[in-house]
């Protein structure tokens, strides 16, 4: 019988054996909306299965700026590595109990980028036009696939940044505290951890949404606002190396 999933923890779950991978994420914004598990299931990589909070699991919508990638201990790359980003994106636990996310797409302003990622980890990133523009408390994120397709697959995305989150619900805990990702790579489950500091969050207005990225990412329609509108000025994260879970215990 598979364990239950692990706990759901503002701080990293676990160590890492040896740091791989550096970065920062800044600027974030992330969208949500609720989902029948059900439907997002035959989406997920073979052994794992939607992570639910009350039942239901969400799709995520996540613009930001990656900043600085870095390679086993190597200064971060100051042009290469960084970059806007937005990616779509489900939530999963896998047959040891460890809840990650499951990426259906990840937009890039670099191509190099792009394809190191599909390449060395078989990450689905594609290469699109991007940018991040702030004034004040609004920041607007625009992005309009290259390739691959479907050319043209965009998003226009305006928020207003409020106050700090001083104690986040169970649900913004559930969808903002993840320690690794899991991706199919050559047939298998792959797992890759994650550590760095406890978000700092902030709630948000939505002013403006005009995408269709979740539809390209072959996810269910979602319709009406967000049920969640987060921000974040960023963190600075560090990645594991990938490891391929063998059978649950």
């Amino acid at each position: 019988m598979s364990p239950p999933p692990e706990p759901v923890t503002p701080g990293p779950a676990r160590g890492l054996r040896r740091t791989l991978l550096t970065q920062s994420w800044l600027e974030l914004t992330f969208l949500h909306w609720a989902v029948d598990p059900a439907r997002v299931a035959p989406l997920l990589p073979a052994g794992t299965r939607p992570d639910t909070l009350d039942g239901l699991t969400y799709v995520g919508l996540v613009p930001f700026r990656m900043h600085r990638i870095g390679w086993l201990g190597l200064p971060g790359l100051p042009y290469l590595g960084t970059f806007p980003e937005t990616n779509v994106r489900l939530y999963s636990v896998d047959g040891h109990g460890r809840r990650g996310v499951v990426f259906r797409s990840l937009e890039a302003s670099r191509l190099l980028p792009v394809l190191a990622a599909r390449a060395g980890f078989g990450l689905p990133y594609v290469w699109s036009r991007m940018a991040i523009r702030r004034r004040g408390a609004t920041v607007t994120y625009t992005s309009s696939r290259r390739w691959p397709g479907p050319r043209g697959a965009h998003s226009r995305i305006t928020v207003e940044v409020g106050g700090r989150v001083v104690e986040p619900t169970a649900l913004e805990h559930f969808l903002t505290a993840r320690w690794g990702l899991h991706a199919a790579r050559g047939g298998r489950l792959t797992y890759l951890p994650n550590h760095h500091p406890i978000w700092p969050l902030h709630r948000a207005r939505l002013l403006d949404l005009d995408e269709d990225l979740v539809a390209a990412a072959g996810l269910p329609e979602v319709s009406g606002a967000p049920c969640s509108v987060l921000y974040s000025p960023g963190v600075p994260v560090r990645f594991g190396p990938p490891h391929r879970p063998g059978p649950a215990g």
